[in-house]
């Protein structure tokens, strides 16, 4: 990803806690020479020292099978903002878009056999919706063992972390005050997500 070096994102700790908000995100591989994706969503952990991806694909999708042992890479981004020229000072400027995403590449690997399924799936549950674990722990093991038949899990260790974060650094603070303002009080939840991340970064700098 092309990354300006006063948009780079600097802090893993920043760029794992974006993807673990922004958690439904796109895998691709490629297969012949063309890029295929598939949108899920994930569990994103640390396990010492290594950043690990967890997710699972519907078993028919191909691209569960032909991304075995290849490098894949995921593509974490969600709020997103228009940004109109009327916030700076300057006549000569033109429209841009404000925007936070982080690319993690990594091995993609199965996790074979029942119990990395049935483990998975809990993870799963219990992040995305804890409360429905006690009703998903009552269903018929024959029913469970037929949902997991029709998966594929998996895992990737990332090696390589790019974030990027484009949020008016280059603009004044005038400007970036004016973008903030309008932003906020938008009824779009993407801008006012971005007028946030805009503060927060505001703060970090002052």
């Amino acid at each position: 990803m092309y990354i300006p070096s006063f948009n780079k994102l600097e802090d893993p700790k920043e760029a794992i806690s974006f993807m673990q908000r922004y958690s439904f995100a796109t895998i691709v591989s490629v297969k012949d020479g063309l890029p295929v994706a598939t949108h899920l969503p994930f569990i994103i952990s640390q396990q010492d020292d290594k950043l690990i991806l967890k997710s699972h694909f519907a078993k028919v999708n191909p691209q569960a099978i032909d991304s075995i042992d290849t490098r894949v890479l995921v593509i974490f981004t969600e709020p997103h903002a228009y940004i109109s020229p009327k916030h700076y000072e300057k006549v000569e400027n033109v429209p841009t878009w404000n925007y936070l995403a982080v690319h993690a590449y990594g091995k993609y690997t199965l996790l074979e056999g029942a119990d990395k399924k049935a483990a998975l799936l809990k993870e799963t549950i219990n992040y995305y919706e804890a409360d429905y674990l006690k009703q998903w722990d009552s269903l018929p093991d024959t029913f469970k063992q037929n949902m997991m038949k029709g998966i594929t899990a998996f895992e990737i260790v990332v090696d390589d972390l790019q974030a990027k974060s484009k949020l008016s650094q280059n603009k004044t603070q005038k400007e970036i005050n004016s973008i903030i303002k309008e932003l906020r009080h938008s009824e779009n939840s993407n801008e006012k997500d971005i007028a946030d991340y805009m503060s927060q970064l505001k703060k970090k700098d002052s």
